[in-house]
């Protein structure tokens, strides 16, 4: 006799949770790498596009939305020259599902998954996936919680598959060759570092959830829901907003916060910080605040002693005046105006021997005093780069390079994907601790190590969150 599906799913969520972790080593290797895609409207259908473009078989298309259904999606129009206005027209021969945990269970021969859904289900669609031995793209934050990221970073060390989160400029040039300059001692040992965004450009300080409205048709909402509290459907929630409210996203910081803090993180290899302490405007029980600073601290780096790093999200202009910037002191006497600082670079780096200014996306870096770096030797080109990255990874996407080529050239065991969980699952979790402290409203002390926040007892369940009725991993 056949299941209904409720039951079905539940089953197959807890035979997942007591899955055989399955080594996945050869996986994929073969020149056919079948993808599945979950979520492949919006930011998904550009990363489905992408991982095609680099050499991936898109065998199955997963979203709780139809594709055809414009007025409930974020679609983009696909770009490749003969493609059809949808995913669906663009892949018709993959099968589509509305159910990640139903089509991870039930379609054979799925090597590798991209994960593109809202944050709250980051988590889950990542270790069921690694879980069936099954290589994972996630977009940024890889989880929604602390101990989200932790256990996604173990889980791919156990089952050796190949990870990759989607901050796409760790795979272009202006990272690379940035990591490369600060370890060979640019700056000589760096003491801070200051980054910033004009984000969030959509809804946040929200203090009440919005009026209910009916379920669309073509949505599944419960679906949506997921792992989540269950809340009611408003357009207020999805098919974008959702980033500014905790149940399902990660704020501001969550969202650029892993593109822009990605460089130094990686350069200095700063590993977890002993203390985070924000201020903000804004935050509340159910929303990410209009703007933050995010003082983070750390004991040491890989050019010695401890390093500061503060985050500024919503750095944008009201009025002719810049609000929640970095201090003067660090910029003004350089630049003509603060549009020259916040609207071409995301971050300073402050160092014993002087400063630099950094973007992601270019190479015009500025570097403070004048003639700094007229007697460094430049240093040799030591981290692999990624054919067709060029200039910027952002820019190769959608021919197939930067980090979708990286990661399924590292399926076929050509070299590492080097924004794989094993990095980004601790940098994950630095970036969400400041999501922590903005919700615990004072500065906490955290122990790396025990995964704990030692003076703020009542933070516990904002490292580890609860999950709806059915949805339990673990």
């Amino acid at each position: 006799m056949s299941l209904p599906r409720r039951e079905f799913l539940r089953r197959s969520a807890h035979a997942a949770a007591a899955f055989t972790i399955l080594p996945a080593a050869a996986r994929g290797a073969n020149s056919r790498i079948q993808v599945a895609c979950i979520g492949v409207t919006g930011k998904g259908h550009t990363d489905t596009l992408a991982t095609a473009a680099a050499g991936g078989e898109i065998v199955a298309l997963c979203d709780v939305v139809n594709p055809r259904r414009p007025e409930l999606t974020r679609r983009k129009k696909a770009k490749a020259a003969g493609a059809g206005d949808t995913i669906l027209d663009r892949f018709p021969a993959a099968k589509f599902f509305t159910d990640y945990r139903e089509m991870l269970a039930t379609h054979p021969g799925i090597d590798a998954v991209v994960v593109s859904t809202p944050d709250h289900h980051h988590f889950h669609a990542s270790l069921l996936a690694m879980r069936g031995g099954k290589h994972v793209y996630c977009q940024k934050p890889i989880a929604h919680s602390v101990w989200e990221a932790r256990r996604l970073a173990e889980v791919a060390a156990q089952t050796r598959v190949q990870t990759q989160m989607g901050n796409q400029a760790h795979a272009g040039e202006p990272i690379r060759r940035a990591v490369e300059l600060l370890r060979a001692g640019v700056l000589g040992r760096v003491t801070e570092v200051h980054a910033w965004t004009n984000r969030p450009i959509w809804p946040q300080g929200m203090k009440a959830w919005p009026t209910p409205e009916p379920v669309p048709a073509g949505l599944n909402w419960d679906q949506w829901i997921g792992p989540a509290p269950f809340r009611e459907y408003s357009r207020a929630l999805a098919p974008f907003n959702w980033r500014g409210y905790w149940d399902f996203g990660a704020g501001a910081l969550g969202d650029m916060g892993c593109h822009i803090l990605d460089m130094p993180y990686w350069a200095l290899g700063l590993g977890a910080p002993t203390s985070v302490e924000a201020v903000s405007e804004g935050t509340t029980e159910i929303a990410a605040p209009n703007w933050s600073k995010v003082t983070y601290q750390f004991p040491t780096s890989h050019l010695g002693g401890p390093v500061t790093v503060v985050w500024y999200d919503g750095v944008s202009p009201k009025e002719g005046v810049y609000r929640n910037p970095p201090p003067e002191r660090l910029w003004k006497a350089d630049f003509p105006t603060a549009d020259h600082v916040f609207r071409r670079f995301d971050l300073l780096v402050v160092g014993d021997k002087g400063r630099m200014f950094f973007g992601r996306s270019r190479q015009d870096w500025v570097f403070k005093p004048e003639g700094l770096t007229a007697g460094f030797a430049q240093p040799p080109k030591t981290l692999p780069r990624v054919a067709g990255s060029g200039e910027s990874a952002e820019g190769a996407m959608d021919q197939g390079g930067g980090p979708y080529r990286e990661w399924i050239e590292a399926i076929r065991g050509k070299g590492p994907a080097l924004s794989g969980f094993g990095q980004s699952g601790p940098f994950s979790e630095m970036v969400l601790l400041g999501n922590v402290a903005l919700r615990a409203g004072r500065k906490i002390l955290w122990d790396g190590k025990a995964l704990r926040v030692t003076n703020v007892p009542e933070a516990a369940p904002l490292v580890r969150r609860a999950y709806r009725r059915g949805w339990e991993l673990e």
